[in-house]
């Protein structure tokens, strides 16, 4: 995995040639949503909003690769309630963007003949982690579409208990042990025909994780970064479970009280063995963009090879409108044309991270405040105006008879947006 650091640099001139070959769905016949550009006052309303709901701070950093490099980098707000400002080039935990890691990982090794996703994936896992009878494939389970129970469930959500409450009662401090959280999922049983329907589900991706172990008979951590962090020099990453703080600078984490009379709580530092290898990843907006953009080239990149690259982006669809999933990644459908990437929410951080489908622009989205759907959304609606650029103006509406000051649903003649949904991984 070497090559990746020589290769990079042909990584985005090659990679439109890789979306085309290799067909992902959807990908191809839309427009390329890095031609316009960006509207940073569009986006930077959406970044103010989030801080309104609640965020102490926000920003999005958005950039352009090939021809015309370039970065735009916009912060709102503070990077912890000392007063310090936001700084987009800081650390941050990336919750599911992690997701992305570990499938590169998977993807590493089907290439390598050491996995078949078209198997049941408990022949690739330590005997007993999945009973007998389970014949879900590791095809269905990056799909989120193998009926396996989100351990995390039981872990946010007991009766009676608030979210900070259940943060510092369950998972502030504890250490879990992989198999034990997926041993808590398989308790609940398998929840429906696998491959019948799609539902979110963390415990999928720990499974995922522990295969990667299994099958190559090293820790997890390691083989992340020998074959990932390493090859791409992305020196702001890191996966330092259970270890609880983040080393460097960094921007401070928030949890939202379910009771909003009552202060945020500083949840920086916690264990990210709750999520391990589903969410537990720490970056920065610099290192995701360099990720994404390899990944994106396919074999021209050097982190997965064409064919890996085409499985990852056939999508299908979820019940969420505007967005599909495949192996780890997550298209959204914006209108300008469909992007890739994925989104993350641990305990004090939220993140959005996509790009264009030849790897041409990227953008990354953070505030520091979770469990407040509001800032979601404000994240969400940065992505329009970042990859798509300002609306054209709307066209005269011909004159009505109508009572004076009535609201013509555009708020002043401006064009709303299309905004994208929320998505359902809106807790981790």
């Amino acid at each position: 995995m070497a090559r990746v650091g020589i290769l990079r640099s042909l990584a985005v001139a090659a990679a439109g040639v890789v979306v085309v070959a290799t067909g992902a769905t959807g990908a191809v016949a839309a427009p390329a949503a890095a031609a316009a550009v960006p509207d940073t006052a569009g986006v930077r309303a959406a970044l103010q909003a989030a801080v309104n709901a609640g965020a102490p701070g926000a920003f999005a950093v958005i950039r352009d690769h090939g021809a015309a490099e370039g970065k735009v980098s916009l912060t709102v707000g503070k990077a912890d309630l000392d007063g310090t400002p936001m700084n987009a080039d800081w650390r941050f935990r990336v919750g599911s963007n992690s997701k992305m890691f570990t499938a590169v990982l998977v993807m590493q090794l089907v290439e390598r003949g050491r996995i078949d996703l078209d198997k049941p994936l408990r022949d690739y896992l330590p005997a007993g982690t999945l009973p007998e009878g389970w014949t879900m494939t590791g095809r269905q389970v990056m799909e989120h579409r193998a009926g396996i129970y989100d351990h995390t469930n039981d872990l946010l959500e007991q009766a009676g208990e608030e979210t900070t409450s259940a943060f510092e009662a369950r998972i502030r401090h504890n250490v879990y042990d992989p198999a034990k959280l997926v041993s808590m999922s398989v308790a609940h049983g398998v929840q429906y025909t696998p491959g019948s329907r799609y539902s979110y589900s963390n415990t999928d991706f720990v499974l995922m994780g522990l295969a990667v172990e299994h099958i190559t008979g090293r820790p997890y951590a390691d083989v992340l970064r020998d074959e990932v962090i390493d090859p791409l020099a992305l020196s702001r990453t890191s996966f330092e479970v259970p270890a609880e703080g983040i080393e460097g600078r960094h921007v401070t984490g928030y949890l939202t009280n379910d009771d909003r009379s009552k202060p945020l709580l500083d949840s920086t530092e916690q264990t990210g063995s709750w999520v391990w290898s589903a969410g537990a990843v720490v970056s920065s907006a610099r290192d995701m963009d360099r990720f994404l953009t390899t990944l994106m080239a396919g074999s021209a990149g050097g982190l997965v090879s064409d064919d890996s690259l085409k499985q990852m982006t056939s999508v299908l669809p979820t019940p969420t409108a505007k967005v599909s999933y495949g192996l780890g990644l997550r298209q959204i459908a914006l209108s300008c044309g469909n992007v890739f990437g994925h989104g993350g929410i641990v305990q004090g951080f939220q993140t959005q991270s996509f790009t264009t489908p030849d790897g041409r622009r990227s953008v990354v989205v953070f505030a520091n405040a979770s469990n407040n759907g509001t800032v979601t959304q404000g994240l969400m609606n940065a992505l329009e105006p970042a990859f798509c650029g300002k609306q054209p103006a709307p066209a005269a509406a011909p004159r009505t008879l109508t009572s004076p000051g009535a609201d013509d649903g555009r708020q002043g003649g401006a064009a709303p947006r299309d905004l994208v949904p929320v998505v359902e991984d809106t807790r981790i």
